[in-house]
């Protein structure tokens, strides 16, 4: 399906907001403390705060800049702020009051009217009328004055070049510099109501394309989102197109209430296992999916951040290293065997789902990539204590799943799988009792690559467990981005083959996953992720769900929806009805611009890769039968809407241009040991100068595939002419191809213009026909 990555907008339709609508102000704030921002109405936004340290400081944000909405849905960049003024009423309760030293301040970064970067503080309680707790706060940018007494302080601002705004909050017993842990959890709440902005530029324009549905459904993550508003996020997600679910994954790192313990912040040792800007951001973004017709699914995973985890609770290899993922800071991950890790876990899951219900939407739950901690050189993470205990206290060791394994080691594998089935389904009871009566959908999401590497062949005895097996979930949901992304095609197809077989959910019972990016310079994987999506779709899965929205907002993934009209792309695989003879013409057409300098040199720029073939195939009619042929033929084919295939009597073999195939006609491709797709291509001319076309609809019978020279076997013809190996082709092996082919074309006009005495005359009809470009 056709896609684009936007870096901005281009003419599309936009809208105009007022300058700090409440839905695009942001949050900051150094971990382990959390905050969280919604917007309650059109003029209006709260803040929900939890501070653990002295030095604990968070910010309410203005960016002048938009750089988390989509391209096409961002706000215009609007840096000078002369002569605007910002009204609003300040409310706050558990954080250090307007008027105290270390009260709210407004941080302006810009430039100066030099140019020089420069940073203003401007006490807000300087600007307000009202009590400490209860103000309306009046910013007119133009005379506005950093510093804390005026006119003793005062640090003129300059308005005209401001990138930031910030309002800072600090709790009370706030020093600014102790790492020191406050006495206990200290909660805050911010509000900022009628929100104004008037005078010079108080307005801004933003995106406001609306993508028709594409079919697709759209994942968001707490840990990078949650700094956002929820009705921010799901507002990208419906003008972009997506319906249906949105998982929501509730993250590895922020949603946790925390205390101290063993001088470090844990989770786990409260009775609320969510802190409150959690759950009042949660209940918000529940209910605006409700309003917006989304039904999203709260998504939990076995992953915890390293330095909140109680180490317990880890998952540990034989020499008893932690089990800790590459991200920066690490992550750990909780071992099913330990009972107060799955209790806890357990707890978090029925929060979550019992919010759900306070927001009126269907209880759907997923539980994300559970599995035993496998690190890159083989080592498995099965020796916890509580996991020694729960395998007999003395496993056997497995120290690298890579190598051939015991019938001992392989039978600890079957346990562990086991544990780990019986984990994921007390946490489904958990939500299911929590929440009874009401319906609970529940899903398991796995993670091929990784649970099915081909180097460690067993490991899917602990990390694919048959308890798994339907109907052990409602769903299955399924992604491979790593294998996709890399071109396995062998490993991918294999793993839908194993998967289907062992755990036996038909393809209506699944989800696909497609993604995702990891970093901006990756963005070409979006090639790769779109294909797979439009395969995906030929497998008719329940849903299939682009992963995920941060992604797409910041490469600019805008996926086009399918046409309503598909016959207008109809193609019937049937061949013209009629020899053509030497008399029809053919003409290869490239399209080219050239200019003409006042010098009398030429520019010449080709817009086409590869020639668009047209054809006149009139001359060929030669009696009354054959017209009777040709007007049925074009009437079949409803004129240019259907396409169908044709012989070009001048070009039909890979081998010269009508000469019979042989196996190592055309080099298709060189092996990489991953890759298992050659499309059919033939060269025109040698070397770095060959035109390469795409060969779409090859004459499947006559075609011989070679693999350094050898005959191959174990592959397949695929739609759009594509070879399939079953096993990818070994590393630099040469993959080569001989073919017949025809062209895919159509009438080229909507009429058929035949006179019965200029045919009897001797006279040839006109029977324009035109190649058509297909996907591939």
């Amino acid at each position: 399906m056709p896609f684009w990555l936007a870096d901005k907008g281009d003419g599309q339709q936009s809208d105009w907001i007022q300058r700090f609508d409440p839905r695009f102000w942001t949050v900051n704030f150094p971990r382990p403390m959390m905050t969280s921002v919604i917007s309650t109405a059109p003029d209006a936004l709260r803040l929900d705060l939890a501070f653990l340290r002295k030095a604990d400081l968070a910010g309410l944000i203005w960016e002048s800049e938009d750089r988390l909405d989509h391209p096409l849905l961002a706000y215009a960049t609007q840096r000078d702020y002369a002569h605007a003024t910002l009204t609003f009423r300040w409310r706050s309760a558990g954080v250090i009051a307007l008027d105290a030293v270390n009260g709210p301040t407004l941080t302006i970064e810009g430039r100066d009217q030099s140019g020089a970067a420069r940073t203003w503080y401007v006490r807000l309680w300087n600007y307000a009328d009202g009590t400490p707790q209860d103000a309306l706060v009046t910013l007119p940018f133009s005379a506005l004055e950093g510093g804390f007494a005026l006119p003793a302080d005062a640090d003129p601002v300059w308005p005209g070049a401001i990138d930031r705004l910030f309002i800072s909050i600090a709790p009370p017993g706030y020093d600014g510099a102790s790492a020191d842990p406050l006495p206990a959890e200290v909660e805050g709440w911010v509000e900022l109501t009628e929100i104004r902005c008037t005078g010079a530029r108080a307005m801004l324009e933003i995106g406001d394309v609306m993508i028709a549905p594409t079919g697709l459904a759209i994942a968001t993550g707490f840990d990078d989102e949650g700094v956002q508003t929820p009705a921010r996020l799901l507002r990208n997600v419906r003008q972009l197109g997506y319906r249906g679910s949105v998982v929501h994954y509730v993250g590895m790192s922020h949603y946790f209430r925390l205390a101290q313990a063993d001088s470090a912040f844990l989770a786990g040792s409260t009775a609320d296992p969510l802190n409150t800007p959690t759950r009042a951001w949660h209940l918000a973004f529940f209910a605006e999916c409700a309003r917006l017709g989304f039904s999203p699914i709260a998504s939990l995973s076995y992953e915890v951040l390293a330095q909140h985890c109680p180490p317990a609770w880890m998952q540990r290899d034989l020499a008893g290293q932690a089990a800790l993922t590459g991200w920066s800071p690490p992550s750990s991950l909780l071992s099913p065997a330990n009972g107060a890790a799955l209790a806890w876990l357990q707890s978090v899951a029925t929060a979550f789902a019992q919010l759900m219900c306070e927001a009126g939407v269907p209880v759907r739950f997923q539980i994300g990539e559970p599995w035993w901690w496998t690190f890159g050189d083989g080592r498995i993470c099965l020796y916890d204590d509580a996991a020694r205990t729960a395998f007999g206290g003395d496993p056997p060791a497995i120290l690298n799943l890579r190598a051939p394994l015991t019938a001992a080691q392989k039978a600890l594998l079957d346990a562990a799988g086991a544990l780990l089935a019986q984990s994921t389904a007390a946490v489904i009871a958990a939500v299911r009792a929590a929440v009874a009566p009401q319906p609970v959908e529940a899903l398991l999401l796995v993670f091929t690559p990784t649970v099915l590497d081909p180097a460690t062949p067993e490991a899917l005895r602990a990390n694919l467990p048959t308890g798994w097996a339907a109907p052990a979930f409602d769903r299955l949901q399924v992604e491979d981005y790593d294998w996709l992304t890399t071109g396995a095609d062998a490993h991918r197809r294999a793993a839908y083959a194993l998967v289907d077989a062992r755990l036996g959910y038909p393809p209506h019972a699944q989800d696909y996953f497609a993604g995702f990016v990891l970093n901006p310079a990756q963005n070409a994987q979006w090639c790769a992720i779109d294909a797979g999506i439009d395969e995906a779709i030929t497998r008719q899965p329940h849903e299939i769900v682009v992963w995920a929205l941060p992604q797409v907002a910041r490469d600019g993934f805008t996926r086009h929806p399918a046409s309503g009209d598909t016959d207008m792309q109809a193609f019937d695989d049937v061949p013209y009805p009629l020899a053509l003879g030497r008399d029809a013409s053919v003409s290869p057409e490239f399209s080219t611009t050239v200019a003409m300098t006042a010098s009398g040199f030429e520019r010449r720029n080709a817009l086409w890769s590869d020639a668009r073939l047209r054809f006149d195939v009139g001359p060929g009619v030669r009696s009354e039968a054959e017209m009777g042929t040709l007007i049925a033929f074009f009437r079949a084919r409803r004129g240019p809407a259907r396409g169908f295939r044709l012989r070009d009597p001048t070009d039909f073999s890979s081998r010269a241009m009508t000469g019979m195939p042989t196996m190592v006609d055309q080099v298709l491709g060189h092996g990489d040991g991953l890759r298992t797709a050659f499309p059919l291509v033939k060269r025109y001319g040698v070397g770095e100068d060959a035109q390469v076309r795409r060969i779409t609809r090859p004459d499947a019978v006559s075609v011989l595939v070679s693999v350094n020279g050898a005959a191959a076997t174990g592959w397949s013809m695929e739609p759009g002419g594509v070879i399939q190996f079953v096993a990818p082709p070994a590393p630099d092996a040469v993959v080569r191809a001989g073919f017949l082919f025809d062209v895919p074309v159509r009438f080229a006009e909507d009429r058929l213009d035949i006179s019965g005495a200029a045919f009897a005359a001797g006279e040839a009809p006109s029977v324009p026909i035109v190649e058509v470009r297909e996907a591939a």
